[in-house]
């Protein structure tokens, strides 16, 4: 059930004058979207679902930033399960070589206790901490065409993840990726994928953002040319996170191809905090409500006891991007939220100069907070038990 307006239009102005007035004010030219969707069971406990959504526009682009993690991680666990091949899993030593010009191999990674890369410790790389290269290893363990076609077929049709992250390659380049081979405990060779080029046709586009950008030391004075940048839309985002936690409240068409383990684990990592985290460990830079930006935007502060946040977020280009499912324990509560904010005053791009700290996170915070103070409030004739969703990350 999609609404335009009412409640959410409602929320943001009863709070305009304190937290969101000249957010809204400059929607637009912030390229401000936003969706929340209320959850209410059924007798049975099954999940019925409302969407409100605020300025909310497919046609206005914003860069998705480490988004696009989210989707690759779960592709990677699907592609396993569609291979079905006996000694493969997200478990298995997985070790890329290089075939061509810009590839990098990887034979340990010094993040995993035992040194060994595998699929299980780039996705909790990824939803730890969004690392780059832990999303770049699985794009190219996948391969360009794999991860669009299977999110087309999705019914994800705007969808393009066409690029690494945080290396410069051309558009050639990021068309290759790697020959990676699996091997078992003892050192068997148990699956190998070669090194592939993809003849993915893009969908022809004509964006450009900004006044200008840097480009070396000096700044181009138009706009930068993001037609062959990745593209997820904020809707499509937002429904991936809702098929992971709840996989029966979207078509079949939509749901992936996961075991109820698969669920788990990506649902155990979207929730935990880098401190929690044992393997991969992290040193204190990574605070409890590292890329948690709703509800807690930059603070670094305890995470509020009773409440988990399951969640993507991205920043990149002066685009914060956040999509997340909300569920609190202790007042069983439980909500979706997702939101995108472009702080880019100066409308010069790649000159580290965003609007992060002063408009972006506060906003985020604020946002989360005032709408979990609104689910606080609202009447359930169910109360949900969300025993789901409750992990142990301790072990």
């Amino acid at each position: 059930m999609n609404n335009t307006n009412n409640e959410l239009t409602e929320i943001l102005q009863r709070y305009s004058s304190v937290y969101f007035d000249s957010v809204l004010k400059n929607k637009d030219e912030l390229k401000l979207q936003v969706i929340y969707t209320q959850i209410d069971r059924d007798n049975k406990g099954d999940p019925g679902f409302k969407d409100f959504y605020f300025n909310h526009d497919d046609s206005n682009y914003f860069y998705p930033a480490s988004t696009v993690k989210l989707p690759v991680a779960v592709l990677a666990l699907q592609k396993l399960n569609q291979l079905n091949i006996e000694g493969l899993n997200k478990n298995t030593t997985m070790i890329t070589g290089e075939d061509g010009d810009g590839q990098t191999s990887v034979n340990s990674d010094s993040t995993s206790a035992d040194s060994r890369p595998t699929i299980a410790h780039y996705i909790k790389r990824i939803l730890l901490v969004s690392d780059n290269n832990a999303f770049n290893r699985l794009y190219e363990f996948l391969g360009q065409e794999y991860i669009n076609n299977s999110l087309h077929a999705m019914g994800y049709e705007a969808t393009q993840i066409i690029h690494r992250l945080d290396i410069s390659l051309t558009e050639e380049q990021n068309r290759h990726t790697n020959p990676v081979k699996f091997y078992n405990s003892n050192g068997k060779l148990i699956y190998e994928k070669p090194a592939e080029k993809s003849q993915l046709v893009y969908a022809i586009r004509n964006t450009k953002l900004g006044h200008g950008y840097m480009k070396g030391d000096s700044i181009v004075h138009e706009p930068l040319d993001f037609s062959k940048k990745n593209r997820l839309l904020l809707k499509d985002l937002h429904n991936i996170v809702r098929s992971v936690m709840f996989p029966q409240s979207v078509p079949a068409s939509q749901r992936f191809d996961l075991t109820q383990d698969d669920y788990n684990f990506l649902r155990r990592y979207m929730s935990m905090t880098p401190p929690e985290s044992t393997d991969p460990s992290y040193d204190s830079s990574y605070h409890s409500t590292f890329v948690k930006f709703l509800f807690y935007g930059a603070e670094k502060v305890k995470t509020r006891p009773g409440i988990r946040i399951f969640n993507k977020v991205g920043d990149a280009y002066g685009f914060l991007v956040d999509a997340a499912y909300f569920a609190d324990f202790d007042n069983h509560i439980e909500f979706m939220l997702s939101t995108v904010i472009y702080c880019n005053s100066d409308g010069i791009l790649n000159d580290d100069k965003y609007d992060y700290e002063s408009l972006g996170l506060p906003f985020m915070k604020n946002l989360g907070q005032v709408i979990y103070e609104h689910e606080l409030t609202r009447k359930r004739s169910i109360i949900p038990d969300l025993s789901t969703f409750h992990f142990n990350y301790t072990k």
